[in-house]
Protein backbone atom coordinates (compact mmCIF):
# COMPACT_ATOMS: atom_id res chain seq x y z
CA UNK A 1 0.00 0.00 0.00
CA UNK A 2 1.38 3.80 -0.72
CA UNK A 3 2.46 5.36 2.25
CA UNK A 4 0.62 8.72 1.84
CA UNK A 5 2.52 10.41 5.11
CA UNK A 6 5.20 10.08 2.93
CA UNK A 7 6.01 12.56 -0.03
CA UNK A 8 7.50 10.77 -2.91
CA UNK A 9 11.00 11.17 -3.89
CA UNK A 10 12.31 14.10 -6.40
CA UNK A 11 13.69 12.29 -9.75
CA UNK A 12 15.77 14.28 -11.85
CA UNK A 13 13.55 13.74 -15.44
CA UNK A 14 17.21 12.94 -17.21
CA UNK A 15 17.07 10.25 -15.04
CA UNK A 16 13.93 8.83 -15.98
CA UNK A 17 13.68 5.97 -17.90
CA UNK A 18 11.48 6.15 -20.57
CA UNK A 19 9.55 3.29 -22.53
CA UNK A 20 7.86 3.02 -25.25
CA UNK A 21 4.50 0.15 -24.76
CA UNK A 22 4.54 -1.51 -28.59
CA UNK A 23 1.63 -1.85 -30.55
CA UNK A 24 -0.31 -4.69 -31.59
CA UNK A 25 -0.38 -5.79 -35.17
CA UNK A 26 -2.98 -7.90 -37.38
CA UNK A 27 -4.03 -7.83 -40.95
CA UNK A 28 -7.75 -7.64 -41.64
CA UNK A 29 -9.03 -10.35 -44.91
CA UNK A 30 -8.30 -7.60 -47.34
CA UNK A 31 -4.50 -6.89 -46.38
CA UNK A 32 -5.44 -3.26 -44.13
CA UNK A 33 -3.14 -3.27 -41.54
CA UNK A 34 -4.17 -2.65 -38.00
CA UNK A 35 -1.73 -1.07 -35.57
CA UNK A 36 -3.40 -1.35 -31.58
CA UNK A 37 -2.40 -0.21 -28.17
CA UNK A 38 -5.17 -2.14 -25.41
CA UNK A 39 -4.62 -0.17 -22.65
CA UNK A 40 -6.29 2.43 -20.35
CA UNK A 41 -9.21 2.28 -17.30
CA UNK A 42 -11.39 4.04 -18.76
CA UNK A 43 -14.07 2.22 -21.26
CA UNK A 44 -13.37 4.93 -23.87
CA UNK A 45 -11.53 3.78 -27.51
CA UNK A 46 -10.41 5.12 -31.06
CA UNK A 47 -10.96 3.76 -34.18
CA UNK A 48 -8.78 6.31 -36.44
CA UNK A 49 -8.43 5.00 -40.65
CA UNK A 50 -5.96 6.67 -42.17
CA UNK A 51 -5.80 7.10 -46.01
CA UNK A 52 -3.50 8.48 -48.61
CA UNK A 53 -5.26 10.95 -49.30
CA UNK A 54 -4.41 14.28 -48.75
CA UNK A 55 -3.54 16.86 -51.16
CA UNK A 56 -0.63 15.81 -53.00
CA UNK A 57 -2.78 13.36 -54.67
CA UNK A 58 -5.57 15.75 -55.77
CA UNK A 59 -4.93 17.14 -59.58
CA UNK A 60 -7.21 20.49 -59.08
CA UNK A 61 -6.76 22.61 -55.85
CA UNK A 62 -9.32 21.88 -53.20
CA UNK A 63 -10.67 18.70 -54.12
CA UNK A 64 -9.04 16.38 -51.57
CA UNK A 65 -9.69 18.90 -48.74
CA UNK A 66 -13.49 19.03 -49.88
CA UNK A 67 -13.66 14.84 -50.36
CA UNK A 68 -12.36 14.72 -46.69
CA UNK A 69 -14.89 17.41 -45.47
CA UNK A 70 -17.90 16.31 -47.15
CA UNK A 71 -17.59 12.23 -45.73
CA UNK A 72 -20.33 12.55 -43.30
CA UNK A 73 -22.46 14.84 -45.07
CA UNK A 74 -24.99 12.28 -46.42
CA UNK A 75 -25.55 8.53 -47.70
CA UNK A 76 -28.35 7.17 -49.69
CA UNK A 77 -29.86 6.13 -46.18
CA UNK A 78 -29.10 9.20 -44.19
CA UNK A 79 -28.83 12.86 -44.55
CA UNK A 80 -25.62 14.59 -42.99
CA UNK A 81 -28.43 15.43 -39.96
CA UNK A 82 -29.16 12.04 -39.28
CA UNK A 83 -25.72 10.73 -39.78
CA UNK A 84 -24.14 13.37 -37.13
CA UNK A 85 -27.53 12.81 -34.65
CA UNK A 86 -26.80 8.66 -34.77
CA UNK A 87 -23.08 9.32 -33.76
CA UNK A 88 -24.08 12.25 -31.19
CA UNK A 89 -27.01 10.09 -29.57
CA UNK A 90 -24.42 7.14 -28.49
CA UNK A 91 -21.63 9.90 -26.99
CA UNK A 92 -19.13 9.15 -29.85
CA UNK A 93 -17.66 11.60 -31.89
CA UNK A 94 -16.74 11.00 -35.44
CA UNK A 95 -13.87 13.70 -36.76
CA UNK A 96 -12.34 14.00 -40.17
CA UNK A 97 -8.89 15.78 -41.50
CA UNK A 98 -7.22 16.09 -44.29
CA UNK A 99 -3.08 16.84 -44.59
CA UNK A 100 -0.52 17.00 -46.77
CA UNK A 101 -0.23 13.02 -47.46
CA UNK A 102 -3.32 11.23 -45.65
CA UNK A 103 -6.51 12.24 -44.74
CA UNK A 104 -8.23 10.66 -41.51
CA UNK A 105 -11.43 9.35 -40.62
CA UNK A 106 -11.58 9.14 -36.63
CA UNK A 107 -14.13 7.75 -33.98
CA UNK A 108 -13.91 8.55 -30.16
CA UNK A 109 -16.27 6.68 -28.24
CA UNK A 110 -17.47 4.05 -25.51
CA UNK A 111 -16.32 0.67 -26.45
CA UNK A 112 -20.02 -0.70 -25.52
CA UNK A 113 -20.99 1.37 -28.54
CA UNK A 114 -18.75 0.28 -31.09
CA UNK A 115 -21.09 -2.01 -32.73
CA UNK A 116 -23.37 0.54 -33.22
CA UNK A 117 -20.96 3.13 -34.72
CA UNK A 118 -18.66 0.91 -37.05
CA UNK A 119 -21.70 -0.03 -39.60
CA UNK A 120 -22.39 3.70 -40.11
CA UNK A 121 -18.44 4.57 -40.34
CA UNK A 122 -19.07 1.75 -43.11
CA UNK A 123 -21.66 3.59 -44.53
CA UNK A 124 -19.87 6.09 -45.01
CA UNK A 125 -16.63 4.64 -46.61
CA UNK A 126 -19.20 2.96 -49.52
CA UNK A 127 -21.91 5.32 -49.85
CA UNK A 128 -21.09 8.48 -49.10
CA UNK A 129 -22.97 10.72 -51.97
CA UNK A 130 -21.61 14.30 -51.17
CA UNK A 131 -25.00 15.92 -51.90
CA UNK A 132 -24.98 19.08 -54.44
CA UNK A 133 -26.38 21.05 -51.67
CA UNK A 134 -23.97 19.99 -48.75
CA UNK A 135 -21.64 20.85 -51.94
CA UNK A 136 -22.89 24.74 -52.11
CA UNK A 137 -22.99 25.02 -48.26
CA UNK A 138 -19.30 23.69 -47.98
CA UNK A 139 -18.40 26.25 -50.90
CA UNK A 140 -20.29 29.76 -48.94
CA UNK A 141 -19.20 29.38 -45.81
CA UNK A 142 -15.68 28.46 -46.69
CA UNK A 143 -15.18 31.53 -48.66
CA UNK A 144 -17.10 33.42 -46.07
CA UNK A 145 -14.34 32.29 -43.80
CA UNK A 146 -11.58 32.67 -45.98
CA UNK A 147 -12.77 36.35 -47.00
CA UNK A 148 -12.40 36.90 -43.19
CA UNK A 149 -8.85 35.12 -42.57
CA UNK A 150 -7.43 37.10 -45.36
CA UNK A 151 -7.83 40.43 -43.52
CA UNK A 152 -5.24 38.57 -40.69
CA UNK A 153 -1.81 39.79 -41.18
CA UNK A 154 -0.96 36.27 -39.30
CA UNK A 155 -3.06 34.00 -41.93
CA UNK A 156 -1.59 35.66 -44.70
CA UNK A 157 1.70 35.22 -43.31
CA UNK A 158 1.04 31.74 -43.03
CA UNK A 159 0.26 31.04 -46.43
CA UNK A 160 3.26 33.36 -48.02
CA UNK A 161 6.13 31.42 -45.98
CA UNK A 162 5.13 28.39 -46.70
CA UNK A 163 4.68 29.00 -50.74
CA UNK A 164 8.16 30.82 -50.19
CA UNK A 165 9.96 27.52 -48.81
CA UNK A 166 8.32 24.94 -51.47
CA UNK A 167 6.44 26.88 -53.90
CA UNK A 168 3.14 28.02 -54.91
CA UNK A 169 2.11 24.35 -56.54
CA UNK A 170 3.83 22.31 -53.99
CA UNK A 171 1.26 20.44 -51.60
CA UNK A 172 3.03 22.34 -48.81
CA UNK A 173 2.67 25.70 -50.33
CA UNK A 174 0.00 26.61 -52.12
CA UNK A 175 -2.70 27.97 -50.79
CA UNK A 176 -6.85 28.89 -51.78
CA UNK A 177 -8.39 30.90 -53.92
CA UNK A 178 -12.28 31.83 -53.63
CA UNK A 179 -11.56 30.78 -57.40
CA UNK A 180 -10.81 27.41 -56.07
CA UNK A 181 -13.65 26.98 -54.53
CA UNK A 182 -15.86 28.15 -57.03
CA UNK A 183 -14.17 25.72 -59.89
CA UNK A 184 -15.65 22.72 -57.24
CA UNK A 185 -17.69 20.36 -59.05
CA UNK A 186 -19.58 17.16 -57.31
CA UNK A 187 -18.75 14.63 -59.94
CA UNK A 188 -14.92 15.17 -59.51
CA UNK A 189 -15.39 14.96 -55.89
CA UNK A 190 -17.17 11.73 -56.28
CA UNK A 191 -14.10 10.12 -58.49
CA UNK A 192 -11.77 11.59 -56.26
CA UNK A 193 -13.30 9.60 -53.43
CA UNK A 194 -13.91 6.27 -55.47
CA UNK A 195 -10.52 5.97 -55.77
CA UNK A 196 -8.67 7.27 -52.58
CA UNK A 197 -11.29 6.19 -50.11
CA UNK A 198 -13.92 3.85 -51.05
CA UNK A 199 -11.01 1.77 -52.78
CA UNK A 200 -7.98 3.82 -51.04
CA UNK A 201 -4.91 2.66 -49.52
CA UNK A 202 -5.29 2.36 -46.02
CA UNK A 203 -4.32 1.30 -42.50
CA UNK A 204 -6.39 1.33 -39.33
CA UNK A 205 -4.79 2.59 -35.41
CA UNK A 206 -7.18 2.11 -32.69
CA UNK A 207 -6.50 2.50 -28.95
CA UNK A 208 -8.07 2.39 -25.47
CA UNK A 209 -9.91 -0.01 -23.53
CA UNK A 210 -10.68 -2.58 -26.40
CA UNK A 211 -13.43 -4.90 -26.05
CA UNK A 212 -13.40 -9.01 -26.81
CA UNK A 213 -13.41 -10.21 -29.93
CA UNK A 214 -12.68 -6.16 -31.25
CA UNK A 215 -10.66 -8.14 -34.05
CA UNK A 216 -13.04 -9.69 -35.77
CA UNK A 217 -15.21 -7.01 -35.55
CA UNK A 218 -13.58 -4.68 -37.35
CA UNK A 219 -12.67 -7.36 -40.12
CA UNK A 220 -16.24 -7.70 -40.09
CA UNK A 221 -17.03 -4.08 -41.02
CA UNK A 222 -13.92 -2.98 -42.88
CA UNK A 223 -12.15 -6.13 -43.41
CA UNK A 224 -14.03 -7.52 -46.88
CA UNK A 225 -13.92 -4.04 -48.26
CA UNK A 226 -11.83 -3.28 -51.05
CA UNK A 227 -9.41 -1.18 -49.72
CA UNK A 228 -5.76 -1.74 -50.76
CA UNK A 229 -2.06 -1.39 -49.03
CA UNK A 230 0.06 0.41 -51.27
CA UNK A 231 1.64 3.32 -48.47
CA UNK A 232 4.03 4.96 -51.04
CA UNK A 233 3.83 8.76 -51.03
CA UNK A 234 4.38 10.30 -54.62
CA UNK A 235 7.26 12.04 -54.66
CA UNK A 236 7.21 15.55 -54.28
CA UNK A 237 10.05 18.14 -55.41
CA UNK A 238 10.47 21.26 -54.36
CA UNK A 239 9.58 24.22 -56.64
CA UNK A 240 10.28 27.42 -55.15
CA UNK A 241 11.56 30.10 -57.36
CA UNK A 242 12.43 32.22 -54.04
CA UNK A 243 16.00 32.80 -53.57
CA UNK A 244 17.34 31.82 -50.30
CA UNK A 245 17.89 34.55 -47.63
CA UNK A 246 15.06 37.23 -49.53
CA UNK A 247 13.43 40.08 -47.60
CA UNK A 248 9.77 40.62 -48.12
CA UNK A 249 7.70 43.15 -46.61
CA UNK A 250 3.83 43.15 -47.21
CA UNK A 251 1.19 45.86 -46.39
CA UNK A 252 -2.18 43.52 -45.84
CA UNK A 253 -3.96 46.04 -44.05
CA UNK A 254 -2.81 49.77 -44.33
CA UNK A 255 -4.59 50.05 -40.56
CA UNK A 256 -3.39 47.18 -39.21
CA UNK A 257 -1.28 47.87 -35.90
CA UNK A 258 0.99 44.93 -35.40
CA UNK A 259 2.86 42.63 -38.21
CA UNK A 260 2.74 39.14 -38.39
CA UNK A 261 7.19 37.79 -38.54
CA UNK A 262 8.02 34.51 -40.13
CA UNK A 263 12.26 33.79 -40.73
CA UNK A 264 12.59 30.32 -42.45
CA UNK A 265 14.42 28.15 -44.20
CA UNK A 266 14.45 24.65 -45.73
CA UNK A 267 15.76 21.90 -42.89
CA UNK A 268 16.42 18.42 -43.66
CA UNK A 269 13.52 16.33 -41.99
CA UNK A 270 13.56 13.73 -39.34
CA UNK A 271 15.82 10.85 -41.32
CA UNK A 272 18.48 13.26 -41.54
CA UNK A 273 21.15 12.29 -38.56
CA UNK A 274 21.62 16.34 -37.39
CA UNK A 275 17.53 16.00 -36.98
CA UNK A 276 17.23 15.01 -33.00
CA UNK A 277 20.25 17.11 -32.31
CA UNK A 278 18.55 20.05 -34.15
CA UNK A 279 15.38 19.57 -31.99
CA UNK A 280 17.47 20.25 -28.78
CA UNK A 281 19.27 23.04 -30.28
CA UNK A 282 15.78 24.34 -31.57
CA UNK A 283 14.32 24.20 -27.82
CA UNK A 284 17.26 26.30 -26.70
CA UNK A 285 16.53 29.11 -29.35
CA UNK A 286 12.65 29.53 -29.04
CA UNK A 287 11.31 25.78 -28.65
CA UNK A 288 9.46 26.42 -24.95
CA UNK A 289 8.39 29.53 -22.95
CA UNK A 290 11.53 29.57 -21.50
CA UNK A 291 13.92 29.88 -24.68
CA UNK A 292 15.98 32.52 -25.95
CA UNK A 293 13.71 34.30 -27.98
CA UNK A 294 11.11 34.33 -25.15
CA UNK A 295 13.43 35.42 -22.79
CA UNK A 296 14.89 38.50 -24.74
CA UNK A 297 12.26 39.32 -27.18
CA UNK A 298 9.23 38.93 -24.34
CA UNK A 299 10.24 39.51 -21.04
CA UNK A 300 13.33 41.82 -21.69
CA UNK A 301 11.90 43.51 -24.63
CA UNK A 302 8.13 43.62 -24.46
CA UNK A 303 7.89 43.33 -28.09
CA UNK A 304 5.73 40.32 -28.32
CA UNK A 305 3.72 38.29 -26.36
CA UNK A 306 4.69 34.79 -27.51
CA UNK A 307 7.72 33.66 -29.84
CA UNK A 308 8.49 30.36 -31.35
CA UNK A 309 10.79 28.47 -33.41
CA UNK A 310 10.03 25.26 -34.80
CA UNK A 311 10.94 22.36 -37.24
CA UNK A 312 8.00 21.54 -39.03
CA UNK A 313 6.34 17.88 -38.92
CA UNK A 314 6.53 17.09 -42.43
CA UNK A 315 6.85 13.74 -44.04
CA UNK A 316 8.86 14.83 -46.97
CA UNK A 317 10.56 18.49 -47.25
CA UNK A 318 10.90 20.56 -43.82
CA UNK A 319 11.54 23.82 -42.47
CA UNK A 320 13.16 25.65 -39.48
CA UNK A 321 10.91 28.35 -38.84
CA UNK A 322 10.84 31.40 -36.73
CA UNK A 323 7.09 33.02 -36.04
CA UNK A 324 5.90 35.86 -33.85
CA UNK A 325 3.60 38.63 -33.99
CA UNK A 326 4.68 42.44 -32.86
CA UNK A 327 3.36 45.69 -33.19
CA UNK A 328 4.62 46.70 -36.35
CA UNK A 329 6.54 49.83 -35.03
CA UNK A 330 9.11 47.05 -33.74
CA UNK A 331 9.21 44.23 -36.08
CA UNK A 332 12.54 45.17 -37.55
CA UNK A 333 14.00 45.35 -34.04
CA UNK A 334 12.99 41.97 -32.89
CA UNK A 335 13.98 40.32 -36.53
CA UNK A 336 17.45 41.76 -35.41
CA UNK A 337 17.01 40.12 -32.01
CA UNK A 338 16.16 36.87 -33.60
CA UNK A 339 19.35 36.87 -35.75
CA UNK A 340 21.17 38.42 -32.43
CA UNK A 341 20.58 35.03 -30.84
CA UNK A 342 21.41 32.99 -33.18
CA UNK A 343 24.85 34.66 -33.41
CA UNK A 344 25.28 34.41 -29.70
CA UNK A 345 24.82 30.18 -30.40
CA UNK A 346 27.53 30.58 -32.91
CA UNK A 347 29.52 32.36 -31.54
CA UNK A 348 29.51 30.54 -27.75
CA UNK A 349 28.61 27.05 -26.17
CA UNK A 350 25.51 26.90 -24.27
CA UNK A 351 25.98 26.95 -20.42
CA UNK A 352 25.89 23.87 -18.29
CA UNK A 353 22.61 24.98 -16.50
CA UNK A 354 20.86 26.04 -19.57
CA UNK A 355 21.63 22.25 -21.25
CA UNK A 356 20.03 20.73 -17.48
CA UNK A 357 16.72 23.07 -18.27
CA UNK A 358 16.13 22.50 -21.55
CA UNK A 359 17.08 18.50 -21.94
CA UNK A 360 14.49 18.32 -18.16
CA UNK A 361 12.37 20.00 -20.00
CA UNK A 362 12.54 17.67 -23.40
CA UNK A 363 12.05 14.60 -21.28
CA UNK A 364 9.15 15.78 -19.11
CA UNK A 365 7.47 16.75 -22.94
CA UNK A 366 7.84 13.20 -23.77
CA UNK A 367 6.67 11.89 -20.39
CA UNK A 368 3.54 14.00 -21.14
CA UNK A 369 3.07 12.58 -24.78
CA UNK A 370 3.24 8.93 -23.01
CA UNK A 371 0.47 9.52 -20.98
CA UNK A 372 -2.38 7.14 -22.01
CA UNK A 373 -3.33 4.77 -25.14
CA UNK A 374 -4.62 7.51 -27.41
CA UNK A 375 -1.14 9.57 -26.70
CA UNK A 376 1.05 6.41 -27.48
CA UNK A 377 -1.38 5.30 -30.40
CA UNK A 378 -0.39 9.21 -32.38
CA UNK A 379 3.33 8.79 -31.27
CA UNK A 380 3.12 5.33 -33.33
CA UNK A 381 0.97 6.36 -35.86
CA UNK A 382 3.57 9.43 -36.39
CA UNK A 383 6.71 6.93 -36.41
CA UNK A 384 5.10 4.53 -38.98
CA UNK A 385 3.64 7.30 -41.41
CA UNK A 386 7.38 8.25 -41.49
CA UNK A 387 8.77 5.07 -42.56
CA UNK A 388 10.18 4.79 -38.71
CA UNK A 389 10.29 2.71 -35.79
CA UNK A 390 11.01 2.47 -32.20
CA UNK A 391 14.54 2.91 -32.84
CA UNK A 392 13.79 7.08 -33.44
CA UNK A 393 11.97 6.75 -30.02
CA UNK A 394 15.15 5.69 -27.48
CA UNK A 395 17.47 7.74 -29.79
CA UNK A 396 15.64 10.89 -28.98
CA UNK A 397 16.13 9.62 -25.59
CA UNK A 398 19.68 9.09 -25.98
CA UNK A 399 20.60 12.63 -28.09
CA UNK A 400 18.59 14.52 -25.26
CA UNK A 401 20.77 12.90 -22.40
CA UNK A 402 24.25 13.03 -24.20
CA UNK A 403 24.51 15.85 -26.79
CA UNK A 404 26.73 18.31 -25.42
CA UNK A 405 27.10 22.11 -25.68
CA UNK A 406 29.88 21.74 -28.32
CA UNK A 407 27.96 19.98 -30.42
CA UNK A 408 25.48 21.98 -30.39
CA UNK A 409 27.16 25.42 -31.26
CA UNK A 410 28.50 23.35 -34.44
CA UNK A 411 25.12 22.92 -35.80
CA UNK A 412 24.29 26.32 -35.01
CA UNK A 413 27.19 27.33 -36.99
CA UNK A 414 25.56 24.73 -39.43
CA UNK A 415 22.55 25.84 -39.52
CA UNK A 416 21.44 29.01 -38.08
CA UNK A 417 23.08 32.09 -40.51
CA UNK A 418 20.45 34.95 -41.07
CA UNK A 419 21.59 35.29 -44.81
CA UNK A 420 19.76 31.57 -45.20
CA UNK A 421 16.51 32.39 -43.69
CA UNK A 422 13.93 33.82 -46.02
CA UNK A 423 12.19 36.97 -44.03
CA UNK A 424 9.00 37.87 -44.21
CA UNK A 425 6.58 40.60 -42.32
CA UNK A 426 3.19 41.13 -43.33
CA UNK A 427 1.26 44.37 -41.38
Amino acid sequence: MTERKLAPSIVNPLDFHLTLKPYEKFTLDNGVPVYSVNAGVEEVMMVELVFFSGNCYEEKNLVAATASFLLKNGTSEKNAFQLNEHFEYYGSFLSRACYNETATLTLHCLNKHIGELLPVMEEILCDSLMPEEELLLYKQNQKQRLSVSLKKSEFVAGRLIDSYLYGEHHPYGKYTSHEDYDALNREELIEFYKKYYSKGNCMIFTAGKLPSGFEKVLNNYFGQLPFRNNFQNPSIATTSSVKAGEKFRITNDINGMQGSIRIAKPFPNRHHPDFQKAMVLNNILGGYFGSRLMTNIREDKGYTYGIYSYLQNHVQQSAWVVSTEAGKDVCEATIAEVYKEMKLLQSKPVGEDEMKLVKNYMMGIILGDLDGPFQIIARWKNYILNNLDENHFYDSIRTIKTVSSDELQELAIKYLNPDEFYELVVV
